[in-house]
């Protein structure tokens, strides 16, 4: 069996860092805790679970900070967490298991990151991570923010999911203003932090810098495959939102040059055509995203409700419009098998039934006429 040691770095994170530890007993024997800077009780509260807890000063840097992190570590393997992350009961059984059964060669351990839960549980997205890192390997984070590891070595995936419960502290600048303190002290953005700092940008509706930071990257020409797929996906929803159908459907038909078609770009350009009332290529697209097989252990960002429930849901309402009912019953209840309780699934199938008793009314009626004219 491995030994873990668990690196964490927080501040003001007393509402949600019990939380995370007591999802993580008996996995980590050995619980590191960096704060940068707390003014909660935080630190009284991590004082419950373990005596090594460090001070660091924030610097801006959230990758000098996990790298401190790491250095304080003296177990086999490495788990990071964020003081809002869960390991849930299924997975937390899983990773004891792994624990387990882990051959000591395995450098890095890949585990599906799970955000964005609806009122159900269900993540908005998914994406694997860097989770469970080989001590000895020496791994650094870099980036001074979206800071990540590089994998390399020996690298498996595990099907063991951490879940992001974040609390709702709003929309934060403090990525942005971090990215705009290197540009502002001549520091050269790395092509990966040419991508996020674009996407900052876009989380605050600063579009059209946010394009131009995009297209730059991928012009660039140097971004990782996954990233340029992501870079396209954004580019594509900023000049939807700027009115620019052209570059829109552009960029998101841009991304397929990297990779086969995924389903987020499909169901993007359908939406523009829809919008257009263009309901039979509004259909293509969604028709095609609803065909896609989504890619198995790959390490990009899936967006899950584009793999299944939005084609269904919104190939239902076009074939409505088009006059297939029948048609567009089957794939309301395809979209209802995947969010059962979801309120677009409910409206619909109570309209559906509605929409099926007025047409027998309707047709019950046209025979009564008839039956008076034959008379």
């Amino acid at each position: 069996m491995v030994t873990i040691s668990l690196c964490m770095i927080v501040k003001n994170e007393a509402l949600t860092l019990a939380e995370c530890l007591e999802s993580v007993k008996g996995i980590a024997d050995e619980i590191i805790i960096v704060d940068t800077g707390s003014t909660d009780k935080t630190k009284e509260i991590a004082q419950r679970y373990t005596d090594k807890i460090y001070d660091f000063e924030w610097i801006d840097d959230f990758a000098a900070a996990r790298n401190f992190s790491f250095s304080k570590a003296t177990k086999e393997y490495i788990l990071w967490l964020d003081a809002d992350d869960r390991i849930h009961d299924k997975d937390r059984t899983a990773f004891l298991q792994l624990k387990q059964t882990l051959a000591p060669d395995v450098d890095v351990v890949m585990m599906p990151y799970q955000t964005g839960l609806d009122a159900s549980g269900r993540p908005a997205l998914t994406y694997y991570r860097e989770r469970l890192l080989r001590r000895e390997a020496g791994f650094l984070w870099q980036e001074p923010v979206h800071e990540y590891i590089q994998p390399s070595g020996k690298i498996i995936h595990a099907p063991i999911n951490v879940t992001h419960c974040k609390i709702n502290h709003g929309l934060s600048r403090r990525n942005l203003e971090i990215y705009q303190k290197q540009l502002n002290d001549g520091k050269k953005l790395s092509p990966r932090s040419v991508l996020y700092f674009g996407m900052e940008l876009y989380y605050h509706r600063e579009y059209a810098e946010a394009a131009a930071r995009l297209q730059q990257f991928l012009d660039e020409g140097q971004g990782w495959v996954e990233d340029n797929i992501k870079a396209c996906f954004y580019l594509g929803k900023i000049y939807g939102l700027l009115g620019d159908f052209e570059k829109s459907i552009q960029s998101f038909i841009t991304a397929f040059r990297y990779d086969l078609p995924r389903a987020e770009h499909c169901c993007e350009i359908g939406y523009l055509y829809k919008t257009r009332r263009d309901y039979h290529r509004a259909l293509f697209w969604f028709d095609m995203a609803a065909r896609l097989k989504r890619p198995e252990n790959n390490w990009g960002f899936y967006f899950n409700d584009y793999w299944g429930y939005i084609p269904y849901i919104e190939l239902s309402v076009i074939h409505y419009w088009l006059g297939n009912l029948d048609v567009a019953i089957e794939y309301n209840e395809r979209a209802a098998a995947i969010k059962p309780a979801d309120k677009a699934v409910l409206y619909n199938r109570k309209f559906y039934e509605d929409e099926k008793i007025r047409r027998l009314t309707v047709k019950g009626l046209d025979v009564a006429d008839e039956m008076d004219i034959i008379k």
